[in-house]
């Protein structure tokens, strides 16, 4: 991803969604404002874009992802107020997002309501159970299974 895209992005996102006092992202003067993280839904390019235009129409608002995997990153996990900034496939910065809720629970423990908020395949639980053991590596069987980060957001900015 090119750096100029994602600081042309950011400066939009910033104008339109009138982000000028949040705190952690910018500084003192205008040159201290710092893009919030950019990333891309799972773990390939036709992957990041079939969730992202999932994101985009307003059918996910949530998403998941394993406690262990921020632990080996040595990051913390997020919390509300979390910006992110989604790119597409190509690396291209389409949306910026805010974290509204985080909830950390043993894989079985995830519910009917999150997969419903994640908005993919038929939205059921059994279906988001046996498609995340598989992303996850674990099983869907297997209880209570690994800590889970649950998060919801909301799409502050979109290109």
């Amino acid at each position: 991803m090119a750096e100029d895209a994602l600081n042309h992005f950011w400066n939009l996102a910033r104008e339109h969604a009138r982000l000028v006092d949040i705190p952690g992202y910018f500084g003192a003067t205008p040159l201290g404002a710092v893009p919030p993280p950019a990333w891309s839904f799972g773990d390939s390019a036709e992957l990041a874009d079939r969730l992202l235009r999932l994101v985009l129409d307003g059918t996910k608002t949530a998403t998941a992802s394993l406690a262990s995997d921020y632990a080996a990153e040595d990051e913390p996990l997020p919390e509300p107020g979390t910006l992110g900034i989604v790119i597409d496939g190509a690396g291209n910065p389409r949306a910026l997002l805010a974290t509204t809720e985080v909830r950390v629970v043993p894989f079985a423990d995830v519910d009917a309501e999150h997969a419903w908020l994640e908005g993919e395949g038929d939205r059921a639980l059994a279906t988001w159970r046996a498609d995340h053991a598989r992303f996850f590596g674990c099983s869907a069987d297997e209880a209570p299974g690994p800590d889970v980060v649950l998060e919801r957001f909301a799409v502050i900015y979109q290109q």
